[in-house]
């Protein structure tokens, strides 16, 4: 009998004619770990949240859900308790001021005594490892702290099944792995049922019993993995065929015996296969940058935001050249979206001093220098995307505003959603309005914090060269980003931050091949062999 089943469920928020989910069906054994992917807005998040029913969405629910055989209709506290949900933003989970506090918060709620609180609590903390963060204030924690003390607070309660929403989203490479690592465990060693969506798929294809696809709110592909993948990379032409690992892309493009048991999902498959192959370089593909000049000097930077707190940005030195792309990695909390804050002027250093065109900057000037924060929504504060721009035209007294408006709404192709709320649109579409937003003060240094999270790769890609066209044009970009497949993708110099300051920087081949973890997964499939070492898909020809 199946542990979880969805039967013909359609579903449509209040105020809506169309359905975010049509006729989904599917069931899971229990144990099973299932990827649910597809693109943005395709009803993957609806769909997780009607599991949960203490917090699913409103609006009108057609089909039914059951679990272990029974309607899954009402939340009960067994339910509540058998079903854990991790969400993208590990801030939205968290409701205490201490990591204590939130490990017990759910006990308490459902009743547990103090002696079962004590047990299991020492339980998660030894097997997670958190004993150091027990007493911490969960603010002052990464986010790939919060995210792990999430789900230890979920897992101290033992669910049964397993929910997930992007949970990877906002987590440099190396806790995105040690946090998928940990999911493995759970699922492997005390077989808790495991759904999660992801655009992410490097890792998870390699560890899924199952993948469910869904476009438009309708399951178009479920199964095997590696028979989803070959289904979709009978085509390279499908719409779905950017989502596939890159080993099993770059297996696809040069094979052409294309027998799903032979293609390869991981780094260890990528090799073994690999190996075998002729393999040579593209050349010349690494862009130049054309000139050396300095648009922006940070010189001997030091910050922090109280005088108690420990320095975020310590002595921290950089030169930005003009016409560049540079992209800053590096790990959770080490201060790199502080640092793009400091550069725009928004936040002011204690010490040390920033040069614009070799003129001491000292206050933020939107004319020069572009900010897109991290979450775009917090640009917004009128109620149409198009009332935002006219907004923006008029607080720079543009003389042709509505001019250089439809300039960017036809650039950012925004024609079908300028009379919508920010806030109603996908997470592409917003990225735009607000990049849309951010150029019409025409700045020559634009700053982008996490541009890529939440997108799917299709608007991923769509994202990625719309700002390379823009660089080309003559804007300098700086990006701040755990997303390593775009940065090599796009950057032309990556620099890493560690203890406040800047560690290394050099042209983005060069830095990513030099590295071991903060690098692509085809060139830990190149590493260590005598193939040339290649970054992207895209780099690689037999």
């Amino acid at each position: 009998m199946a542990y979880l089943e969805a039967k013909n469920i359609f579903f449509k928020y209040p105020d809506s004619e169309q359905h975010v989910l049509k006729n989904v069906s599917f069931s899971t054994s229990r144990g099973e770990f299932i990827v649910l992917c597809g693109p943005s807005g395709s009803g993957k998040s609806t769909l997780l949240r009607l599991i949960k029913r203490e917090i699913a969405p409103h609006g009108k629910q057609d089909g039914i859900f059951q679990l272990d055989g029974k309607l899954l209709e009402h939340t009960s506290e067994e339910t509540a308790k058998d079903i854990g949900m991790v969400f993208q933003d590990p801030e939205n989970q968290i409701v205490m001021d201490q990591v204590l506090e939130e490990l017990i918060f759910g006990m308490e709620n459902l009743g547990y005594s103090t002696d079962e609180m004590r047990k299991k609590i020492a339980e998660i903390v030894h097997f997670f490892g958190l004993g150091d963060l027990l007493h911490r204030k969960t603010h002052e924690l990464s986010g790939g702290q919060k995210q792990l003390v999430n789900l230890a607070s979920i897992l101290v309660l033992e669910p049964k099944l397993l929910l997930l929403d992007e949970p990877t989203a906002q987590l440099d490479p190396v806790a995105a792995r040690d946090f998928i690592g940990m999911l493995q465990t759970m699922n492997d060693e005390f077989g808790i049922t495991i759904i999660i969506a992801e655009h992410r798929l490097e890792e998870l294809f390699g560890i899924a019993d199952k993948a469910i696809v869904l476009v438009d709110g309708e399951i178009s592909i479920q199964g095997n993995p590696r028979d989803v993948i070959a289904t979709i990379g009978k085509d390279d032409k499908h719409p779905l065929y950017p989502y596939l690992p890159s080993p099993a892309r770059l297996y696809l493009e040069h094979e052409i015996n294309t027998n799903h048991p032979h293609i390869p999902i991981n780094v260890k498959e990528g090799k073994s296969w690999l190996l075998k192959q002729q393999v040579e370089l593209l050349a010349n593909i690494e862009e130049e940058i054309t000139t050396s000049a300095e648009l922006v000097k940070l010189k001997n930077i030091e910050f922090q935001y109280s005088r108690e707190s420990t320095k975020i940005l310590d002595r921290l030195s950089l030169s930005i050249l003009k016409g560049e792309w540079l992209s800053i990695v590096g790990a959770n909390g080490t201060g790199k979206s502080t640092l793009l804050k400091v550069i725009a002027g928004l936040e002011k250093p204690q010490h040390g001093s920033i040069y614009y065109e070799k003129k001491k900057l000292k206050k933020h000037n939107p004319g020069k220098i572009g900010y897109l924060p991290q979450n775009p929504k917090l640009f917004f504060i009128q109620d149409t995307i198009e009332a935002e721009l006219k907004q923006i035209a008029k607080f720079h007294q543009l003389q042709t505003g509505d001019e250089e408006i439809n300039y960017y709404v036809k650039l950012f192709q925004l024609e079908d959603i300028l009379q919508q709320h920010p806030y109603d649109v996908s997470g592409g579409q917003m990225q735009k309005a607000a990049l849309a937003g951010v150029l019409l003060s025409k700045p020559s240094l634009l700053l982008v914090d996490e541009p890529t999270k939440g997108l799917d790769p299709v608007a991923k890609q769509t994202f990625g060269e719309l700002l390379k066209m823009l660089q080309k044009q003559g804007l300098t970009i700086v990006m701040v980003t755990h997303d390593i497949e775009f940065a090599a993708k796009y950057a032309t110099r990556c620099a890493m931050l560690f203890q406040g300051t800047i560690t290394t920087i050099a042209p983005a081949k060069r830095f990513f091949n030099g590295n071991a973890f903060y690098t692509t997964v085809l060139n830990r499939i190149t590493r260590g062999s005598d193939i040339p070492h290649v970054l992207t898909v895209e780099e690689a020809r037999m």
